[in-house]
């Protein structure tokens, strides 16, 4: 049984068959997976009242250890995304009574993001779920075909120049 991406390398070979299409079905395969991956990530975050990039968020938080306090620019690395992105997304925890929000007494130039006790009950609750969620959605590759996968992309990733933040004066996350 073929997928979608099948179709398309099909359609390729027949359209340019001078062009070697191979690279589209792998990143083809890894986008619609990522956005198939995000739909089921997304319904089991719905029923906490959470999106996604909340959850990312305070499981950063939490992963980070007591205080479950980090830098904004540290979350904002860690998300990969703007820290004009992360300071709306803040603010919308802070609204939501899920994080604490002050000026670093050592840096009045750094902003610390806490988690309080409410956002990390809720981050707890829907953890234990999410990782049953996850391990639903992979359900159809072994442990063996898990391992096997992530390392190859592991791989890839590297190679693309994702490699570990190295975060002076706190702790990695």
């Amino acid at each position: 049984m073929g997928d979608s991406l099948d179709r398309v390398l099909e359609q390729w070979r027949a359209e340019r068959p001078d062009i070697d299409a191979r690279p589209m079905g792998v990143v083809g395969r890894i986008q619609r997976a990522s956005r198939l991956l995000e739909r089921g990530l997304s319904k089991h975050f719905a029923a906490y009242d959470l999106q996604l990039w909340e959850f990312d968020i305070l499981a950063t938080l939490l992963r980070s250890g007591a205080p479950y306090r980090l830098t904004a620019g540290t979350l904002s690395r860690a998300s990969m995304i703007t820290s004009g992105a992360m300071t709306n997304r803040i603010q919308r925890l802070v609204a939501k009574g899920l994080v604490n929000r002050e000026t670093d007494p050592a840096n009045l130039r750094s902003v610390l993001i806490t988690l309080t006790d409410r956002g990390r009950e809720l981050v707890g609750q829907a953890l234990s779920d999410h990782v049953d969620n996850e391990a639903r959605l992979l359900d159809s590759l072994s442990p063996d075909d898990q391992e096997h996968l992530a390392g190859l992309l592991r791989k890839l990733l590297t190679d693309l120049g994702d490699l570990p933040p190295d975060f002076v004066g706190e702790k990695q996350i």
